[in-house]
C-alpha cells in the first residue's frame, strides 16, 4: 500500500518549508512542489494522503490544478490555503470537493484539523476502492455461465425462472449458483446483492 503523504503545493518557498516543518513535527510525511504544473507532472494514480494547495500561484492556480486532478480520476482530498481568498473561490473549491479553505495567516490548530479530516477522508475512500476492487477480482474468476446466473440471482429471479431463461435444469442452476457464491465469497443472496450494489452493478 502506498504511504499516505501530505502534498504541499505553493510557489512561496518559505511557506512550503514552514508547512513541511510543522507537519513533519506532528508526525506527518510530506512532499512539496513549487508549482501546480510540477505537482501535476509528478502525480500518480496510486498517491495516498491529501493535498495542501495554494490558491494563487504563477501559471496554473490551485483551482485549475484541482480540476485537472479530478479529470485524471484523482480522489485525493484537498485543503486550500490562500492569502487572497474570496467567497466565490471558496465556494468553487468546496463545490468541487475540497475539505476546507483556509485564509493565511491561518491558525495552526485549524490547519492541523483540516489535514486530519482530509487524511481520514482519504482512508475511507481508499477502503471503499479496495472493497470494490476485491469484488471485481471475484467477478473476474466467474465462468460465463456463473456470471449469467449471478446477474439473474441479483435481479431477484428464482431458480426455476433462471433455468427457463438459460435453458438448463433447476438442478444445474443450483450447481452453478453454489460455485458462483463460493467464488464471490458471499454467504447469502442479500450479501451478494450488496456486493453488486457496491460494485455499481445495481443502482
Amino acid at each position: 500500500m502506498t504511504e499516505a503523504l501530505v502534498t504541499i503545493v505553493d510557489d512561496d518557498e518559505a511557506v512550503r518549508d514552514s508547512l513541511a516543518l510543522l507537519l513533519n513535527f506532528r508526525g506527518y510525511r510530506t512532499q512539496a512542489y513549487a508549482s501546480a504544473e510540477a505537482c501535476l507532472h509528478a502525480w500518480r494514480a496510486d498517491w495516498r494522503g491529501c493535498l495542501l494547495l495554494d490558491l494563487r500561484m504563477g501559471g496554473m492556480d490551485g483551482l485549475a490544478l484541482q480540476q485537472a486532478l479530478i479529470q485524471r480520476g484523482s480522489t485525493l482530498p484537498i485543503v486550500f490555503l490562500t492569502g487572497h481568498g474570496d467567497l466565490a473561490h471558496a465556494r468553487a473549491a468546496l463545490k468541487s470537493g475540497a475539505v476546507d479553505f483556509l485564509e493565511k495567516p491561518y491558525e495552526e490548530a485549524d490547519l492541523l484539523k483540516a489535514v486530519s479530516e482530509a487524511l481520514e477522508r482519504d482512508t475511507r475512500e481508499y477502503a471503499v476502492q479496495a472493497h470494490v476492487a476485491e469484488i471485481a477480482a471475484h467477478i473476474e474468476r466467474l465462468s460465463e455461465r456463473e456470471r449469467q446466473v449471478m446477474d439473474l440471482v441479483v435481479a431477484g429471479k428464482p431458480n426455476r425462472e433462471i433455468a427457463e431463461e438459460l435453458g438448463i435444469s433447476p438442478r444445474t442452476v443450483e450447481v452453478f449458483k453454489a460455485r458462483m457464491m463460493e467464488k464471490m465469497q458471499a454467504r447469502s443472496v442479500p450479501e451478494l446483492v450488496r456486493m453488486a450494489m457496491d460494485a455499481g452493478m445495481l443502482k
